[in-house]
């Protein structure tokens, strides 16, 4: 148990809670398809190069909207079940491990903050995107902590809205969230890299009555 309140930086909706985990899912039957020459990649794989075509085309007009020093890129799109529920469970052995009086309740809605519950994850729907902001040359710029860093790697630097990051960073977050949001995307707060449309944090977020993607596959 956290032995304190939240700070209002930190006091938001998980992946794990009840308000997410209710929403049903009527999938639209969108096609996941290869986001090659449409936005930037920087992914090792090209199963995370695939999305829903409603997010693609979301992706892509929050890159049109970006200042042209600034270039969007695609890290991690469509996942594999069994690569989201890998993750979940190895981020949810470290905080067994971190937080050894936790029970198992708090273990799974903590590691929610960071991987997504498999049963929930916008990912595995191709309905998230992991982005990056690059110079028009290829440098990653720097936005207050690394992409994929943990709320104890980054100090929490990681959550959109973190106190701490300030100056360029905090200007660069501000454009992202600016393009993203623009284009219809929602953002989970707790990773700044994160977005997705169509999923149930997204249907939560925008009050609709039910996500409109659900598990896919190539």
């Amino acid at each position: 148990m956290l032995d304190h309140p939240l700070p209002d930086w930190r006091a938001v909706t998980l992946m794990a809670d009840p308000a997410v985990t209710a929403i049903p899912v009527v999938d639209s039957g969108a096609s996941l398809v290869d986001t090659a020459g449409v936005v930037a990649f920087t992914g090792e794989t090209t199963e995370a190069r695939h999305l829903r075509q409603p997010v693609l085309d979301r992706l892509a007009d929050a890159a049109a909207a970006l200042p042209r020093d600034l270039v969007l890129a695609l890290n991690e799109g469509w996942r594999p079940p069994a690569l989201q529920r890998h993750y979940f469970e190895r981020y949810a052995a470290r905080l067994r491990t971190e937080r050894p009086g936790a029970t198992e309740a708090e273990v799974h809605r903590l590691a929610s903050r960071f991987v997504s519950p498999p049963e929930v994850a916008p990912h595995t729907a191709g309905a998230a995107v992991d982005v990056l902001l690059l110079t028009p040359e290829g440098e990653v710029l720097d936005v207050g902590c690394p992409l994929d860093a943990s709320p104890e790697d980054s100090a929490g630097r990681c959550y959109t809205d973190h106190p701490d990051v300030v100056g360029e960073p905090l200007a660069l977050r501000r454009e992202l969230v600016r393009a993203m949001s623009g284009a219809g995307l929602v953002n989970y707060p707790t990773e700044w890299w994160h977005w997705s449309w169509g999923d149930r944090y997204w249907a939560h977020v925008t009050r609709a009555s039910h996500a409109v993607l659900g598990p896919a596959s190539p």
